[in-house]
């Protein structure tokens, strides 16, 4: 019982510290605007060329070759089965 002494006036702490900031938040204008902010990801920030070059910041990089496949020996022992030399 003598935990409770401690635990709830901590825990009554911490709700009122969330209360203050949530109040805080409301008031300085943070929910404001809640449909600009997701749409604004949606949105390029740097304009596309016309011209053809590539853009500024090196663009996508071009694709590769796929890796080569491992040899059947290394297939057949992740599948478990035995190999046999030839």
């Amino acid at each position: 019982m003598s935990v409770l002494a401690f635990v709830l006036p901590v825990a009554l702490a911490l709700a009122g510290l969330a209360l203050w900031a949530c109040v805080r938040a409301i008031r300085s204008g943070q929910f404001d605007d809640l449909d600009t902010p997701p749409l604004r990801a949606l949105l390029d920030d740097v304009p596309a060329r016309t011209d053809g070059a590539a853009p500024p910041s090196g663009g996508a990089s071009p694709p590769r070759d796929p890796p080569p496949p491992p040899p059947a020996g290394e297939i057949a022992l992740a599948r478990g089965e035995e190999v046999t030399e030839p």
